[in-house]
């Protein structure tokens, strides 16, 4: 299956989490800054549950940054995938600059988001978080770290695409994932799309206000 793009994904995508979530218990749907915002615009209203944006950025390996070695959450949440730092003898140096850098980056949109809104209480809540898909997953757990943190009764993956590997590695870090399809041959996110246009802050600021959680 091809999405056509990413509000497409999102009606897939809540389809199947509309069945697995209960729309009885508290629920709130968190959606990764920036993809996972117009796929989770869809989920939220499935389960008529308020939206809100969870910022996260991927810390790229130096020189070769579309390749993860780890990530960095909204909070201050860092994870890091030791086998990549440990594989290619990254410095704590090298490390320690990226995070500095992305964390800038996080504050940055956490501003442009959400302005002067608090964020979003999840306190014994079902927290869905949204992505337009996973690959490595780096972000996405960086994401769980942060949320668990703030001790929600259940934390629920959703994403439209997913490698399956990943998926099995998810099982045991959230409570449950929901995914539409998980091809064999996975290389990476933007091959489920016809259109893998990058979103943009407007365009999240938008969506947020027009279906955000204080709406």
């Amino acid at each position: 299956m091809t999405f056509r793009d990413r509000h497409d994904a999102g009606i897939a995508l809540a389809h199947e989490v509309a069945t697995r979530v209960n729309v009885d218990d508290e629920v709130i749907v968190l959606a990764l800054a920036r993809g996972g915002v117009p796929v989770a615009v869809e989920v939220a209203e499935a389960l008529a549950a308020p939206l809100d944006v969870f910022v996260v950025r991927k810390l790229g390996v130096p020189g070769h940054e579309e390749l993860a070695m780890g990530a960095i959450a909204a909070g201050g949440v860092t994870v890091l995938n030791r086998r990549v730092v440990d594989g290619l003898a990254i410095s704590p140096s090298d490390v320690e600059a990226a995070v500095e850098r992305e964390r800038a980056e996080v504050d940055r949109r956490v501003r442009a988001y959400r302005g002067d809104r608090p964020p979003p209480d999840v306190h014994g809540r079902t927290v869905v978080l949204v992505d337009d898909g996973l690959a490595t997953g780096s972000t996405m757990r960086a994401a769980i770290d942060a949320v668990r943190q703030q001790e929600p009764a259940r934390i629920v993956v959703a994403v439209p695409v997913a490698s399956p590997t990943t998926v099995e590695e998810f099982r045991s870090l959230a409570d449950e994932i929901v995914v539409v399809e998980t091809p064999p041959a996975f290389y990476a996110v933007g091959q489920a799309y016809e259109d893998f246009t990058q979103t943009t802050d407007d365009e999240v600021r938008d969506l947020l206000s027009s279906h955000g959680s204080d709406h």
